[in-house]
């Protein structure tokens, strides 16, 4: 009987675990990867403290990532006199000529860097689906990720509550 509610306890801290519930992600920091901008500099997530920062990974063959950006462009622009920032990392596999085709064509007003070795999608923890989302808070800690479309109403509320925290 004892060992049966020792693994029952113990699937359950697993299944707690996998969903996030157990530890928030709120004292996870940010990774120390260099994002190369499109213009050529380079940026970092100490460039960002002090702001709440959205990281969106994402690809232009991503047809969820195009859908989505003309929503974060909106949370951008709502929210960036306020201390908001954004970043749009390209996948490694997304041609430069596309990224900066799309950025241009689309007039992207945050930052948009080039993962071109992939570095920076590993450094974020192995990022490979498309779109993947972070929230990045003020201190410099990622407090949620987005896997697929985030849901903005949610991401909004976030956004809100982390702009408020001093």
């Amino acid at each position: 009987m004892k060992i049966k509610l020792l693994i029952t306890t113990i699937l359950a801290a697993a299944v707690l675990l996998g969903s996030g519930l157990l530890f928030s992600t709120s004292s996870t920091s940010a990774p120390q990867a260099t994002f190369v901008l499109l213009d050529g500099s380079l940026r970092t997530a100490d460039d960002f403290r002090g702001k709440v920062t959205l990281v969106n990974f994402w690809a232009t063959s991503c047809t969820t990532c195009v859908a989505e950006m003309p929503m974060i462009v909106r949370a951008y622009e709502k929210y960036r006199s306020r201390g908001y920032e954004t970043l749009a990392v390209a996948m490694s596999y997304d041609p430069p000529s596309y990224v900066v085709n799309f950025a241009s064509t689309r007039k992207l007003p945050f930052a948009v860097a080039l993962d071109n070795t992939g570095a920076v999608a590993r450094a974020w923890g192995d990022v490979n689906v498309t779109p993947t989302t972070f929230v990045v808070n003020k201190r410099g800690n990622i407090v949620k990720r987005y896997v697929g479309k985030p849901n903005f109403d949610e991401l909004d509320k976030l956004i809100e509550e982390l702009l408020a925290e001093t």
